[in-house]
């Protein structure tokens, strides 16, 4: 690989209205990349559509949701947030094809995804952006897709899809969130972690949930460091690049607001994730610092 392809368009953009910054932070995230000086090829994606949309989703979920004629996981009926979804989606599902038929690695800048289930909005989550995809591409020939959840919180509602679909033959699905959560844990995840990666040996490609909100500092996490997070981050891709497994991955939760409103320290921890990655599937390639820590 010369570059990372990097899927993103500012349609995947929209206020949330909420506490979360997730519909709102691509554009950011994608602007800090960009001065780290990682060699990034960009990618329009295409919207997902309502049909792609409903081989994870009810039918009648989809188009109310879409028709803001249902609150979407923010909790409004936003028509900017229900115009972004299909992107969002869509980013996840271009990023994953192309790793699948391409190899390496592949990214998404985009979050919203795992506490959205069958029928049901929640947790920030609208649509599942993870088996939205998975159940694409196994209808394109994958023959198993592996969902590795690395944000803090358990993937309740990728289980639920996973379930209604009886999914689990062809769906690896690993939701760090279900078991740990505490500072004191971080040592035993460490040591779970290679096995954990080494389950995935089987997928065709893997979904990789980055979430930033494990850090310790996060309001609605706490129990890894910034060192820790990119640690994470480095395992997770040298065990892939190792395994012969291609990897698409996204940003997922991270909730830490600065002084003045800015998430700073969230750009911070998803720069570390790009440059993590970028050292592994571009080697020899300088990449800055973190240029959110350096703003």
């Amino acid at each position: 690989m010369k570059s990372l392809p990097v899927f993103f368009s500012p349609r995947m953009v929209a206020p949330s209205q909420s506490f979360s910054p997730s519909a709102e932070k691509p554009a950011q995230v994608v602007a800090s990349w960009r001065r780290l000086g990682v060699p990034l090829q960009f990618h329009e994606p295409a919207a997902a559509s309502a049909g792609q949309l409903s081989l994870a989703h009810q039918g009648d979920f989809v188009r109310e949701v879409l028709a803001c004629e249902r609150e979407n996981g923010f909790g409004n009926r936003s028509a900017a947030v229900a115009a972004s979804l299909p992107f969002t989606t869509g980013a996840m599902l271009g990023a994953a094809r192309h790793a699948w038929l391409k190899g390496g690695a592949a990214v998404a800048p985009c979050s919203g995804f795992h506490h959205a289930q069958w029928a049901a909005a929640g947790g920030f989550c609208t649509f599942n952006g993870l088996m939205v995809t998975a159940a694409v591409l196994h209808a394109e020939g994958a023959r198993a897709v592996g969902i590795l959840d690395l944000d803090h919180h358990w993937g309740d509602g990728t289980q639920d899809i996973i379930d209604r679909l009886d999914a689990s033959s062809w769906v690896e699905h690993f939701s760090a969130g279900l078991t740990y959560s505490r500072p004191s844990q971080a040592a035993d995840f460490f040591k779970r972690l290679p096995g954990v990666l080494a389950g995935f040996q089987r997928c065709d490609v893997v979904l990789y949930q980055a979430g930033a909100d494990p850090h310790v500092e996060d309001p609605l996490g706490g129990w890894l460091t910034t060192t820790q997070l990119r640690e994470r981050d480095a395992l997770v891709f040298e065990a892939f690049l190792r395994l012969g497994v291609p990897v698409a991955w996204n940003l997922a939760g991270g909730y830490q607001r600065d002084a003045a409103g800015g998430i700073l320290k969230v750009l911070q921890i998803h720069d570390n994730t790009m440059r993590e990655c970028a050292r592994v599937f571009l080697p020899g390639q300088a990449v800055a610092d973190s240029a959110a820590a350096q703003r």
